[in-house]
């Protein structure tokens, strides 16, 4: 069951609740033949593309899409959360696999550091957000629902406690929101809400998913030991869900952005034989 705010008249974020429960989970009929690889499979029919949240997890999305770009395969729609929102948005809105990679191995630290008062977060987020329309402004695209390629964004609603899918609305909201990470960054006001990185309730953005939808999933796992319910690995349902993990990716963090360039293409390397792999032989 869903929810909908009422269209903004102020050009802000309209967002869409939905309940993480009624995310299916049963397979469907479309097993892989013998000898099918994952490329193969996905190119069979439409399938949407889930990227998860992540630190600083935008470069080993970046070259996830790369990947999936020299195999020739463009997915109906995008969900992304937190750093999966960011690499996700900047591809639906257009840009392509090699923009987006040299956008973020040029991007440096005081782009946006623009520490202040903690009021909720150590980072004020204006710095980002500057950046996030500079970028975006190469593609042309400042709405969510104009994306070339569909796009939602997963970000966590504070007051109400529930994660949220954002599918209209400004994109450079929609992007920081999802990305705002509680205590480093401010939390944001978009419509009337109060929003966070959509992670702290949704790392993978299950709440987006439809009924029987074929997905790909690139997870990033947690790095902290702590367990939390929304914590809990995804898994791939046969005919129904694929899900990449590259292994031994390097830390990145806003003082180790030098390792970013590395987690990229670690991943893309990995995903280009994933991708080319029978799915009987995983």
């Amino acid at each position: 069951m869903s929810t909908e705010a009422p269209p903004s008249t102020d050009g802000s974020t309209r967002e869409t609740a939905h309940d993480p429960t009624d995310a299916l989970e049963r397979s469907v009929d479309d097993v892989a033949a013998p000898g099918m690889t994952r490329a193969q499979w996905l190119a069979r029919e439409p399938f949407t593309l889930m990227l998860g949240a992540g630190f600083f997890g935008f470069f080993a999305h970046t070259g996830f899409l790369q990947a999936l770009e020299a195999q020739g395969l463009t997915p109906r729609r995008v969900i992304g959360c937190s750093a999966g929102a960011l690499a996700g948005g900047l591809w639906s809105s257009g840009l392509a696999g090699e923009a987006l990679e040299r956008e973020l191995c040029s991007l440096r630290r005081d782009e946006f550091w623009d520490p202040g008062i903690p009021l909720g977060g150590l980072l004020k987020g204006r710095k980002f957000n500057r950046k996030l329309r500079d970028v975006l402004s190469r593609s042309g695209v400042e709405q969510v629902e104009h994306c070339p390629v569909s796009f939602t964004a997963i970000v966590h609603d504070v007051v109400r406690r529930r994660p949220v899918a954002v599918r209209e609305g400004r994109l450079d909201l929609a992007i920081q929101a999802s990305c705002t990470v509680p205590l480093m960054f401010r939390p944001v006001w978009v419509g009337g809400r109060l929003l966070v990185d959509g992670g702290v309730s949704d790392r993978v953005g299950m709440c987006a998913v439809q009924p029987r939808e074929r997905v790909l999933m690139h997870y990033l796992p947690p790095r902290r030991r702590v367990r939390r319910p929304n914590r809990t690995a995804p898994t791939e349902i046969p005919g129904q869900r694929l899900m990449l993990v590259t292994p031994d990716l390097p830390r990145v963090t806003p003082f180790a952005l030098e390792q970013g360039p590395v987690a990229l293409e670690r991943t893309r390397h990995y995903a280009t034989r994933w991708l080319q792999t029978p799915i009987v032989d995983a």
